[in-house]
C-alpha cells in the first residue's frame, strides 16, 4: 500500500491494487525539487500535513486548481520517487516539495480526473491508487442524520465496510470524533503510521471518513486520533465488525455483507413464541466455559462446534431459548464479556461474525431463540476503547460523579448526549437485524436508573428536579424498547432489574420502561433464602416462600437462577441446599419444581441443570463428568422433563403474567412447610395443582383440595426413581372426594415423599 514499502507484512487483501517490483531506477528519476512555478498549498499548511497536524488533508492532496492550473500532490513518507500514471500511456513526475519533506507535486494537463501513483524505494517499485483522489462515500442524508445522533442504523455508514467505490474495491472508513483535530487510518498497510493517511472531516457532524483502495476482508486497523488537547491515541473502531483476538487490540476489517440465512420460517413465527403466553425457558450459557475440547489442550468450543453441539443439546433438554453471556468483544477475559469495547463485534474467541450468525442459524433450525446479554450501562477504561475518545470525554460523562462507576472502576455512558444515545439504540438493533437476535437481555438497568447507585451522599449529581432518577438513561431504555419492538418483528427485551422501579415491563405510552420481561430478582433471593435453612427451621421463614405471590403480576417476570447466584463464594446450586447426601438432592428437585410451576418465565444458568457441584469457573469446563453419577444424571432428566410439561401444559404458562392463572389452595401451612395451589390456563385447557414438600419427612394420608372433581393424573413427582427419588408417591393419580378442605368443594388423600414436588393435571 502507499508509504509502506518496507512492510513485509502487509496482507494480499491490503495490497491489491499495488503491484511491486524491485527494478532498477528509471532514468532521469533522481528527486528533484519543485519548480518555481509550480502553485503550492500554503507552506504552513504543508509544514502540519508533515508533522500531523492538518485536519483537512483533502484540501491539500491529490488533484486542486491552484492559480488557473491543475495540481497534484501526494505525501508519501520514505519515497525516492512519484510518478503519476495518466491514461495509458502518459507519466508525470512529481518533485519533491522545498521545505516539506515527503510532499511532492507537479502541474498535469487540465481534465484529469483518473490516475494511478508510481513510488519508489531503495530498488522496489509499485504502483497504487491515491485515496485523495476520490470523493467522499457518506451522503447527503447520512450526514444530517449523522449529525443530528438519530441515524437508527449507525453501522451503516460508521465503521469499515468492504465496498465498491468510484469503481475500485477498497474499504470506507467512518469514525465519530468531533473534537478530533486530525483522525487517520493505521494499520500494516502504512506501518501503524498516523501521519500518511488522513482522513476528511464532514462538517459539523463530527465524522471523519476514507476510502482506501486495496483494503479488504481481514486488514487489521485503528483510528489514529489527534486529541483537542494535543495528544496522540490509537484507538479501536467503536463501530467495528471485528476484533484481534485479545490481548490485541486493533479492530479488524470484516465483511458482513450478504449473509447467508435458512430461517425465514422460524422469524415468520417467532413473535407468538417469545409472548407472555408462551412458554420460555432460557438456558444462560457462558460460550467459553460451557464445554471445552479436552483432547486439543482444553480449548473452548468454536462457534461452529456451538451450533452443533450446544444447539442439540439445549433442544434435547427442551429449552426454548439460548441467552448467552455478552459476545460483544472484550479486553478482559475476567469481566465475562460485561466490560465490553467492541460493541459491534462478535468476539473472535469462538470464530468470525459468519460463523456467529451460522450458530443462531443453528438454533433458529431447531426452533431456538438466541438472546444476548446487552450492556449499555458502562465501559472499560482501556486505552484503546471509548474513554476520552477524540482527547475529550466523549462517550462518558466529565464529571466523574456521573461518569464513573465506583463499583466496576468503569465509565459511564453520557445517556444525555444525542450521538450517545444514537449509538447505543442502534446497537440494539444491529444484533437483531444483522444476526437474527431474537432479544436482548440488558445488564444492571438498576445502575442505570439511579444516578446515586451505590454512591454515597455527596458522591453523586441530582438530575434537573433535584432527585436520583437518571432521566437520559430513562429515556436511552424507553426509546431503545420503542425503536426495536417497532423496527423488528417478533422480538424481546429482557431487564436485569433488582429494585422496585415501577412499569419496567410496562409500555412506554403508559409511563413504563417498554421491556418485555423482567427478572424477579425479588423471587430469586427471597426462595435461595429459604431453601438454604434446615428444613426443622423453614417453618419459621415460610413468608419467604410464599411472599413473591403479592407482587407475581406486577411485572412480566422471568424467575432467574443465572450465572450471579454461583460465583463470588455463593457455592453452586447443590452446595446451597442443606443435609447431606441424598437431602441435598432432594431439596434442589424441589426447588426446581417450585420454580418451574411458580408463575414466571425460566432462567437457568448453565452446569445447574444437573447439579454442578463447585461454583463456577469462567477459565473452566463445566464437570460433565458428573453425569456418570446417577443422583446428577436424574438431575438433568428432571430439568428436561420439567420444560416438556412446561411447553406442553397450557396450565403451566399461559397465565404467567395474569392472576387469572394463578390460585392458593393452602400457602399458610408454614407448620407442615406445604404448599399447594392450582395454575390455570384458558378456560378449555386443564387445570393443574402443584403440591411442595419442602421437609425431609413423608407424609401419608395428606389431604388436600381440589379445584374440579374427579381424576387428577400425577404428571410429575421429583421423587420419581428416574430423578433419584424412592418412587413415593400416589400411583400415577388420584381421584377427588366429596370432602371440603382447604376451601375447595373436593379433596383427596396424597402421600407427599419427602423434599418433593408433585404436580396433578385435571383429566
Amino acid at each position: 500500500m502507499a508509504g509502506s514499502p518496507k512492510d513485509k507484512t502487509t496482507k494480499t487483501s491490503a495490497r491489491q491494487s499495488a503491484k511491486t517490483t524491485k527494478t532498477p531506477a528509471p532514468q532521469g528519476a533522481a528527486p528533484r525539487t519543485t519548480p518555481t512555478d509550480t502553485p503550492l498549498p500554503p507552506p504552513r499548511a504543508l509544514r502540519d500535513l508533515v508533522d500531523g497536524q492538518h485536519g483537512d488533508p483533502f484540501s491539500l492532496l491529490g488533484l486542486h486548481e491552484r492559480e488557473g492550473r491543475l495540481t497534484l500532490t501526494v505525501y508519501l513518507p520514505g519515497v525516492s520517487r512519484v510518478t503519476a500514471l495518466i491514461g495509458k500511456t502518459m507519466r508525470v513526475d512529481l518533485h519533491r516539495v522545498t521545505g516539506a519533506p515527503d510532499v511532492f507535486t507537479a502541474v498535469v494537463r487540465k481534465g484529469t480526473k483518473t490516475y494511478r501513483l508510481e513510488a519508489e524505494h531503495d530498488g522496489y517499485v509499485w504502483t497504487f491508487e491515491d485515496p485523495y483522489r476520490l470523493g467522499p462515500v457518506l451522503g447527503d442524508l447520512d450526514e444530517y442524520l449523522l449529525g443530528e445522533g438519530t441515524h437508527r442504523r449507525l453501522w451503516t455508514a460508521l465503521g469499515a465496510h468492504v465496498m465498491t467505490h468510484a469503481g475500485l474495491e477498497g474499504t470506507h472508513f467512518a469514525v465519530w470524533a468531533p473534537n478530533a483535530k486530525r483522525v487517520s487510518v493505521v494499520g500494516d498497510f502504512n506501518i501503524w503510521d498516523g501521519r500518511r493517511l488522513p482522513m476528511r472531516k464532514r462538517g459539523a457532524t463530527g465524522v471523519w471518513e476514507i476510502f482506501l483502495p486495496g483494503l479488504g476482508e481481514g486488514t487489521t486497523y485503528k483510528y489514529e486520533v489527534l486529541g483537542a488537547t494535543g495528544h496522540v491515541a490509537q484507538k479501536a473502531d467503536p463501530v467495528g465488525f471485528g476484533a484481534e483476538h485479545p490481548p490485541a487490540t486493533a479492530s479488524v476489517v470484516r465483511d458482513i455483507r450478504n449473509p447467508v440465512w435458512q430461517d425465514a420460517a422460524y422469524l415468520k413465527h417467532r413473535g407468538p413464541r417469545q409472548s407472555i403466553d408462551a412458554p420460555i425457558s432460557i438456558y444462560e450459557v457462558h460460550l467459553g466455559s460451557w464445554r471445552h475440547k479436552v483432547e486439543e489442550g482444553g480449548r473452548p468450543l468454536s462457534y461452529l462446534e456451538l451450533a452443533t453441539e450446544l444447539v442439540d443439546y439445549a433442544h434435547d433438554m427442551g429449552f426454548t431459548h439460548l441467552e448467552l453471556m455478552p459476545v460483544s468483544e472484550f479486553p478482559f477475559d475476567g469481566s465475562w464479556g460485561y466490560q465490553p469495547v467492541g460493541m459491534y463485534a462478535p468476539t473472535i474467541r469462538f470464530g468470525t461474525p459468519a460463523e456467529f450468525r451460522a450458530l443462531v442459524d443453528a438454533a433458529h433450525g431447531k426452533g431456538i431463540g438466541v438472546l444476548l446479554d446487552w450492556v449499555p450501562g458502562h465501559f472499560p477504561t482501556d486505552a484503546h476503547g471509548l474513554a476520552q475518545f477524540d482527547g475529550t470525554p466523549l462517550y462518558e460523562h466529565a464529571d466523574p460523579k456521573e461518569g464513573f462507576h465506583v463499583d466496576w472502576n468503569t465509565l459511564i455512558y453520557n445517556y444525555g448526549r444525542a450521538e450517545v444515545a444514537n449509538y447505543l439504540i442502534s446497537n440494539a438493533l444491529y444484533w437483531m437485524e444483522e444476526y437474527h437476535i431474537d432479544g436482548l437481555r440488558v445488564d444492571a438497568v438498576a445502575s442505570m436508573l439511579y444516578r446515586d447507585y451505590s454512591r454515597n451522599p455527596g458522591e453523586w449529581v441530582p438530575n434537573k428536579d433535584g432527585g436520583r432518577e437518571n432521566y437520559e438513561a430513562i429515556s436511552l431504555m424507553q426509546r431503545a424498547n420503542t425503536i426495536t419492538y417497532g423496527e423488528v418483528d417478533g422480538i424481546m427485551t429482557i431487564a436485569e432489574e433488582s429494585t422496585s422501579y415501577p412499569g419496567v415491563s410496562r409500555p412506554v405510552d403508559a409511563g413504563g420502561l417498554g421491556f418485555g420481561y423482567k427478572w424477579n430478582m425479588g423471587w430469586m433471593n427471597d426462595s435461595l433464602r429459604y431453601m438454604e435453612q434446615d428444613p426443622i427451621h423453614r417453618k419459621y421463614h415460610h413468608n419467604d416462600i410464599t411472599f413473591s405471590m403479592v407482587y407475581a403480576y406486577s411485572e412480566n417476570f422471568v424467575l432467574p437462577i443465572s450465572h450471579d447466584e454461583v460465583v463470588h463464594g455463593k457455592g453452586s446450586m447443590i452446595d446451597k441446599m442443606p443435609g447431606e447426601g441424598w437431602e441435598k438432592f432432594a431439596n434442589l428437585r424441589a426447588y426446581y419444581g417450585f420454580m418451574w410451576t411458580h408463575p414466571g418465565k425460566k432462567l437457568l444458568f448453565m452446569g445447574c441443570e444437573f447439579a454442578q457441584g463447585v461454583e463456577w469457573n469462567h477459565n473452566a469446563s463445566l464437570d460433565w463428568h458428573l453425569l456418570d453419577i446417577p443422583a446428577h444424571k436424574g438431575m438433568q432428566t428432571l430439568i428436561r422433563d420439567l420444560n416438556t410439561l412446561y411447553r406442553a401444559t397450557p396450565a403451566l404458562h399461559v397465565n404467567d403474567t395474569r392472576p387469572e392463572g394463578f390460585a392458593w389452595i393452602d400457602g399458610g401451612d408454614a407448620e407442615n412447610s406445604v404448599l399447594s395451589f392450582a395454575r390455570f390456563g384458558t378456560q378449555s385447557d386443564a387445570p393443574c395443582v402443584v403440591v411442595v414438600n419442602f421437609t425431609p419427612v413423608t407424609r401419608e394420608g395428606f389431604r388436600v383440595g381440589f379445584v374440579r372433581a374427579g381424576h387428577w393424573r400425577e404428571v410429575l413427582n421429583s421423587d420419581a426413581s428416574r430423578y433419584g427419588g424412592g418412587d413415593r408417591g400416589n400411583g400415577g393419580g388420584i381421584d377427588t372426594e366429596d370432602v371440603e378442605w382447604n376451601g375447595q368443594a373436593q379433596s383427596a388423600l396424597l402421600t407427599l415423599p419427602p423434599l418433593s414436588v408433585i404436580v396433578f393435571e385435571y383429566k
